[in-house]
């Protein structure tokens, strides 16, 4: 299983951003996903998980009604969709997947190398 995240960057205050997570995995339709964050000089963090079939999500309450997290099982794709950004979302986003939904990073096998995203204010 291979993730690749995509879509950080640089934001201000109040915007939104859109990150993508590419899976190669022929197990697709059977893994849970979910993004994790690590903000500067801190742990990293729980943000959002959803299951095989995108019919149960999970978010911290930090990032709840700003969130949405989506998946495509024809793509391959996992989605995170943040609006109304503040400065304190500011970290590097994970992708991770494992075989059951979780906010725990230990319960996920499957990592990418994370991308970033810097909100101004």
């Amino acid at each position: 299983v291979q993730l690749a995240e995509s879509g950080g960057g640089s934001v201000q205050a109040g915007g939104s951003l859109r990150l993508s997570c590419a899976v190669a995995a022929v197990t697709f339709m059977s893994l849970d996903f979910g993004w994790f964050r690590q903000p500067p000089g801190r742990q990293r963090e729980f943000v959002a998980s959803i299951n095989w079939s995108g019919g149960s999500v999970d978010y911290a309450d930090s990032v709840k009604d700003r969130f949405t997290i989506s998946r495509d099982n024809r793509r391959y794709i996992v989605f995170l969709e943040m609006d109304n950004l503040k400065s304190e979302d500011t970290a590097v986003y994970y992708c991770a997947a494992s075989t059951g939904q979780s906010r725990a990073e230990y319960d996920y096998d499957y990592w990418g190398q994370g991308t970033q995203v810097t909100v101004s204010s």
